[in-house]
């Protein structure tokens, strides 16, 4: 079996808005860009959108580094593995594919902080970000009464594109308390731009202090019972969407053997990684935004290509949102009546049905995986895997090879440019 390769100066991870922004300050120096994505159209998740739809314009402009002649985008490419320094094994439907490159800049997004709650696997229960793409993805859900429930800036937008796309959105319900949710209003007059998108986006419908204790269903949801304040009541609805943040995806970079802290990627002022070579940018260092994002990736883009001019004044801003960030981090932080809600019998892994009580007790997340079979289902963990790690504090294993399921012929590749037995 043939395999293909192909050879690039700078390899970027991730097409949101940090991977482009990172390809386009590294286009600019001449080098060749490759950028690898698992989905199938650029854009990451907080730009997805459909075939059809006319993107916004920061997007578009960080969109058109595609058309690029020096810029290959390889979009709904898996990565497999590193088979050695310098060079990525990556599969998509069609072939195996090795990438090689000198320099790679990690830019891996984060994923939805999803806690157990019973009722929580019921049919009709999502994300409020996995709603967001649902319903950006052509989700009916015209008429549909809906609840927005969880932590964060992310509930808002959430109600937003549910309410455009004609739910019924009768509750958001923001974990925080009002103290908390009050302050962080307050210090908007620092980012203006985020103060214009907030007055957009507020809502009726909002409620600190309050949050999802159990949802309701036969076959699917049916209604949900909310806490607010000292006070719990019923509401019938047809969707909850309940998240609680985001957490970086850090799979790669500890495949990789980058330095992880707190979390997150750890990174030096110029997103350099602890692995030489490799820099890292937008979520996977730590969740904080588009605009953090953005300004992060083009402080990569323009290191990883020796294009130290613009790096001062990047850093500056890059300070500026990194503030905003931890200003969400702080006022937003999960409580613990949250961290309480799953009962013995909950489920905490929804791919093998663990429950709660079957992993409690264990010292961590190698010793829940051999006596229970949690995060051995078809997500690999990274639902139930983030849980376990926000209500136990649990340390995941560093990933092994491969990283996702891959076909036998990509798994022969020797890196020769012959798969063996061929």
């Amino acid at each position: 079996m043939k395999q293909e390769r192909l050879s690039v100066d700078i390899a970027i991870v991730g097409a949101g808005p940090a991977g482009l922004s990172a390809a386009r300050a590294a286009a600019r120096s001449g080098a060749t860009v490759a950028i690898v994505d698992d989905n199938p159209r650029a854009g990451g998740q907080i730009w997805r959108q459909g075939a059809a739809a006319t993107p916004a314009p920061v997007a578009a402009e960080r969109l058109a580094v595609l058309r690029q002649p020096n810029v290959t985008h390889l979009a709904a490419t898996r990565i497999v593995a590193e088979t050695q320094p310098g060079t990525l094994l990556l599969e998509d439907d069609e072939r195996g594919l090795l990438l090689d490159f000198r320099t790679l800049i990690l830019c891996c997004g984060a994923r939805e902080l999803l806690l157990p709650f019973p009722g929580w696997t019921l049919p009709g229960v999502t994300g409020a970000g996995g709603l967001q793409a649902l319903v950006k993805y052509g989700l009916d859900v015209r008429g549909q009464r809906t609840v927005i429930a969880g932590s964060g800036p992310l509930l808002l937008a959430s109600a937003a594109t549910a309410r455009q796309a004609g739910a019924r959105v009768s509750h958001v319900l923001e974990q925080a308390g009002w103290g908390d949710v009050a302050g962080f209003g307050a210090g908007l007059w620092r980012w203006p731009s985020k103060l214009a998108q907030a007055a957009k986006l507020v809502t009726a419908a909002y409620r600190a202090d309050a949050h999802v204790v159990e949802a309701f269903g036969d076959k699917r949801l049916e209604r949900v019972r909310i806490r607010h304040g000292d006070r719990e009541f019923d509401v019938d609805c047809d969707r909850l969407a309940c998240g609680f943040g985001l957490v970086p995806n850090t799979v790669l970079p500890s495949h990789l053997g980058c330095r992880i802290d707190n979390g997150a990627v750890a990174v030096d002022a110029h997103q350099r990684t602890s692995r030489d070579g490799v820099l890292a940018a937008g979520e996977c260092t730590g969740v904080g935004g588009s605009e953090l994002a953005m300004v992060e990736g083009e402080i990569a883009g323009h290191a990883a290509t020796g294009q130290t001019a613009p790096l001062a004044a990047l850093v500056e801003r890059r300070a500026h949102w990194q503030a905003f960030a931890d200003a969400v981090r702080e006022r937003f932080a999960i409580r613990e009546p949250i961290r309480r809600l799953a009962r013995p019998d909950t489920l905490l892994c929804r791919c093998e049905d663990v429950r709660f009580e079957a992993v409690a007790q264990a010292p961590g997340w190698t010793a829940a995986k051999l006596q229970s079979r949690c995060g051995m289902g078809a997500c690999q963990g990274r639902v139930c895997g983030a849980a376990a790690q926000a209500l136990f504090g649990w340390t995941p294993p560093v990933p092994r090879t491969p990283l996702v399921p891959a076909r036998v012929g990509t798994l022969m590749l020797d890196g020769t440019g012959s798969c063996d037995g061929a």
